[in-house]
């Protein structure tokens, strides 16, 4: 603890003076008040209780108090004047400057000036900035910091995190930012502007904000002037690093790409501070009307307008900005009657309410499409169902009968009765199905056989078919070596058939059918045998008869 004291004699910690440095970082100059109110607002609850407002202030701001002493004695601020109402200025040094720079992760080429000397005169202008973004931030304070204190401070507080909330942190805002319409944004030249307070939070749905803070000082032609500048910034274009053309602005900042044919150029607020001899009430419509080429959109069809290569700008008062918040009503875009909230006012409210319009229009289309293209394909398919069922009815219509019994013919059969194809042999007789074609083929074949049988062969008891048989496959009638084959009996050289009830080609079938599993099941060798010693059992038996007699 010694050796703490010796390095912050006034016991600031950490804390504290990380709240300085981001606050002096962003807002180049400010008192201990405005740091405490940024950077520690619950504070301003813990000491509500103290008798005097002075003395509650000194309560609330003693932290902040230490941590500027102990850094001003580290040479990281100084003190910069006094307000007009006596409290003090501070403002950090260029090694203060460095140190906020990390604070607030910026390029140190970014953190702009130290701000030395703006006290000198009461610092008014500064000091509406600064309440500017104070009344934009609405910090909320922690509650967790204040637990121990009594019930009616943290229920102060709870209101407080309960009402609308600001946009942004204190990291969102930058001051005092040059734009230069010629030069460079380290040296800007003649003829640019300087934007009181550039505000970046996409988080809320600013991506980009300048404002402009009046103290009532200026006359509607010098803020004119002033807006003119900002168009003329807003119009310069150069080279990015990947050689692109585009605005100078968006090499710094980034923005959203507008919709094509609707891309206008950053908002600009404008904070009328009322500390000086001109009213606000008058000094808005005449400067509306000055500037009225800068804001005017192009009306459209749907009622809404469109702002392509246009300044939004909007007004407020900075009391009501304190009281209401960015979510107030109090926002008075020009070219527009009603107030509004920030982000409709910096919006386009009516052209989004269109697009959805237009989009809702486009659902509604596209799914009476999608009926039309069902019902068409629900007809289409109903008239070729009924095509085909027509068609079906006329081929059935057309389909051939049996001169001898008048069965229909299958498919099969008609498609081989009328087959005309080289090679294919000419169906014998077209006119009959399969069942009585078989039957006149055969009748055919009985009636033109050379000559008939023998009386041996008459004979029933010798033979096995006394009548022309038919294959019990096929149907087909047997031809006359078929028959010959399957009835002979008795003894002779040649075996009998193993399926007599076959005709030739249904017994080859077999025959290969039988071989072909044989040679799957692996039992080839094993079944020729078989098949050799059923086939001419006849011969080695005679061949055994005779051996007896020739020893």
């Amino acid at each position: 603890m010694a050796g703490k004291r010796e390095t912050n004699p006034a016991g600031s910690t950490n804390s504290y003076r990380g709240d300085v440095l981001l606050v002096l970082g962003a807002l180049k100059v400010a008192t201990a008040d405005q740091i405490q109110r940024i950077g520690a607002p619950h504070l301003t609850f813990r000491h509500a209780d103290k008798e005097t407002p002075s003395k509650r202030k000194q309560a609330r701001t003693a932290s902040h108090t230490a941590a500027l002493s102990d850094m001003r004695r580290h040479g990281l601020v100084e003190n910069g004047g006094s307000t007009e109402t006596g409290d003090r200025l501070r403002n950090l040094t260029p090694k203060g400057l460095q140190a906020a720079s990390y604070e607030l992760r910026r390029p140190v080429t970014e953190m702009g000036s130290t701000a030395r000397g703006a006290g000198s005169s009461g610092a008014s202008h500064p000091m509406a900035v600064n309440e500017t973004v104070i009344a934009m931030l609405r910090p909320k304070p922690n509650m967790a910091r204040l637990t121990v204190d009594p019930p009616h401070v943290q229920a102060a507080a709870q209101a407080a995190v309960d009402a609308p909330p600001g946009i942004g942190t204190i990291a969102s805002y930058w001051t005092e930012v040059p734009l230069p319409a010629t030069g460079t944004w380290n040296a800007p030249g003649r003829g640019g502007a300087q934007a009181d307070i550039v505000l970046t939070a996409p988080q809320d749905g600013v991506p980009l904000l300048f404002i402009e803070v009046d103290n009532c000082h200026e006359t509607a032609e010098e803020l004119a002037a002033k807006l003119e500048k900002y168009a003329r910034f807003f119009r310069r274009k150069m080279k990015d690093t990947d050689g692109t053309e585009r605005p100078m602005w968006r090499t710094r900042w980034t923005v959203p790409e507008g919709r094509y044919g609707d891309v206008p150029h950053p908002p600009v607020l404008l904070v009328f501070n009322r500390i000086g001899e001109r009213n606000p009430i008058h000094t808005i419509p005449r400067l509306r009307e000055l500037t009225r080429h800068l804001w005017q959109g192009e009306r459209q069809r749907g009622g809404h307008h469109l702002y392509d290569g246009k300044i939004p700008i909007v007004a407020v008062a900075l009391e009501n900005l304190r009281a209401h918040g960015p979510a107030g009503p109090v926002f008075l875009r020009f070219g527009r009657d009603d107030l509004e909230p920030l982000l409709e006012a910096i919006g386009n409210p009516r052209r989004e309410a269109a697009d959805a319009r237009e989009e809702a229009e486009a659902e509604v289309r596209r799914a009476e499409f999608q009926a039309q293209v069902r019902r068409a394909a629900q007809e289409q398919a109903a008239k070729q169902a009924a095509e085909a069922a027509r068609e079906a009815a006329q081929r059935e219509a057309r389909r051939p009968a049996c001169a001898r019994c008048g069965t229909r013919f299958t498919d099969e059969r008609w498609e081989a009765a009328e087959k005309t194809d080289w090679g294919v042999p000419v169906d014998t007789h077209p006119q009959l199905c399969d069942g009585c074609k078989h039957q006149a083929v055969a009748a055919t074949q009985e009636a033109d056989r050379p000559e008939p049988l023998p009386d041996w062969a008459k004979q029933t008891e010798f033979l096995r078919y006394p009548r022309r048989p038919r294959c019990t496959e096929c149907k087909a009638a047997f031809t006359n070596e078929r028959w010959k084959a399957v009835n002979r009996t008795g003894w002779g050289p040649v075996p009998m058939e193993a399926r007599p009830t076959l005709c030739g080609d249904c017994d080859q079938r077999e025959r290969e059918g039988l071989r072909q599993a044989q040679i799957e099941l692996g039992w080839t060798g094993r079944a020729q045998e078989q098949e050799q010693e059923q086939a001419v059992p006849e011969q080695k038996a005679q061949g055994r008869w005779f051996s007896r007699f020739r020893r």
